[in-house]
């Protein structure tokens, strides 16, 4: 015999329909896309660090090849204001001289919205210093490209 619906599995479900709708406006009806989307972000942000470490192919694999770089270090006396080549050229002069001993890097946000995203990562020990960096990407023929990079000195690592 099939069980009468109380009066909580209806609040239940409808709880269930709404939690599933607010999803849906936010991150579209197809969250396995979603998901996936921010998957290929990380692995993107990731070929980035690993380059900024000193493998420059993975930097470039990971930058579109107009991006730009914005930002202050003041303990370093650096201001950047435009092509993220200088980096490039610094990484490229010197690959694995800019970790420090207590280099760490730590991806702290992802957000993804069609097919544009932003990324938020901590490196310590980098030059010397502390920084934070945000990154805007956006899906390029269906691969995840690096288009700008900015970024601010926390101060000096330890």
């Amino acid at each position: 015999q099939p069980r009468s619906r109380g009066l909580g599995d209806v609040y239940k479900r409808q709880i269930y329909l709404f939690l599933n709708k607010i999803i849906e406006m936010s991150v579209g009806p197809n969250m396995a896309s979603y998901l996936s989307d921010v998957e290929e972000v990380r692995k993107t942000v990731q070929l980035y660090i690993d380059g900024c470490n000193g493998d420059v192919a993975k930097m470039k694999e990971a930058l579109h090849p107009s991006a730009g770089m914005m930002g202050q270090a003041e303990p370093l006396g650096l201001k950047t204001y435009g092509s993220i080549q200088t980096l490039i050229d610094m990484v490229t002069a010197a690959p694995g001289s800019h970790v420090g001993p207590n280099y760490k890097c730590t991806i702290r946000s992802v957000e993804v919205a069609h097919e544009a995203a932003v990324a938020c990562f901590a490196k310590t020990d980098y030059c010397g210093c502390d920084f934070i960096e945000f990154l805007t990407l956006n899906k390029i023929e269906g691969k995840w490209l690096i288009t700008n990079m900015t970024y601010t000195c926390t101060g000096k690592s330890p």
